[in-house]
């Protein structure tokens, strides 16, 4: 995707006027385009890779197959692309279900519409995107033992320690590689590493650790 071409958008949800507001606030910016709609998990799943997405949005209670079970079917059906949950549920479990499965963000349905669009502006460019109030639900849910922080961090090369700090910052794979200067996959390698190391099954979980260790 060239710097010029808007981010392409796909909406998953069973109300039909959440779809029609949604794609009424994205007509007005540039940098984003609604390329595809699903009503349901099923539908979603059948059009995806047609639609060619950058992002998608996705509900969680939908008739049917419910939004966590749509995620995973998309991530197990090689979808690659942002997937941000936008939903009327703060449920902590609800929220940490969602990261740990693979979603890249998890915003409220009762947001500003200008923050809503900043925040899906933000997943495209590859930032992980939290409601403001379920950001504190995340990281004390995922925080780890103070005993365990200097032990761990230990056991990581200096190259993985790096990778981590700049995922606490919220940087992709992709940007991660161009401020070390070194292959994506060579940063996947790493980042799978890391995650070994730390007993976590998330880049998500892996931020929000490295962020509450610094901060003790």
């Amino acid at each position: 995707m060239s710097n010029t071409e808007p981010a392409r958008i796909m909406m998953v949800d069973d109300h039909p006027l959440l779809r029609k507001g949604l794609s009424q606030l994205i007509e007005f910016e540039d940098e984003l385009e609604v390329v595809a709609e699903a009503s349901s998990g099923a539908e979603a799943l059948s059009i995806v890779e047609e639609a060619d997405p950058d992002l998608i949005t996705l509900d969680l209670n939908m008739q049917g197959m419910d939004g966590l079970e749509t995620l995973r079917s998309l991530r197990a059906q090689g979808i690659t692309c942002r997937i941000v949950m936008l939903t009327v549920s703060d449920s902590d479990e609800d929220v940490l279900e969602a990261i740990r499965i693979g979603a890249d963000g998890y915003l409220l349905k009762d947001m500003d519409p200008e923050e809503l669009i900043d925040k899906l502006k933000e997943a495209v460019l590859g930032t992980m995107v939290m409601s403001e109030k379920l950001t504190q639900v995340l990281a004390t849910a995922l925080r780890k033992p103070e005993k365990k922080s200097s032990n761990v961090l230990s056991s990581l090369t200096s190259r993985e320690y790096e990778i981590l700090k700049l995922i606490a910052k919220g940087l992709s794979n992709k940007l991660i590689a161009r401020e070390l200067d070194i292959s994506d996959g060579t940063v996947k390698v790493h980042v799978k590493h890391l995650l070994k190391k730390l007993n976590l099954r998330s880049r998500v979980e892996a931020a929000v650790w490295m962020v509450n260790y610094q901060s003790k």
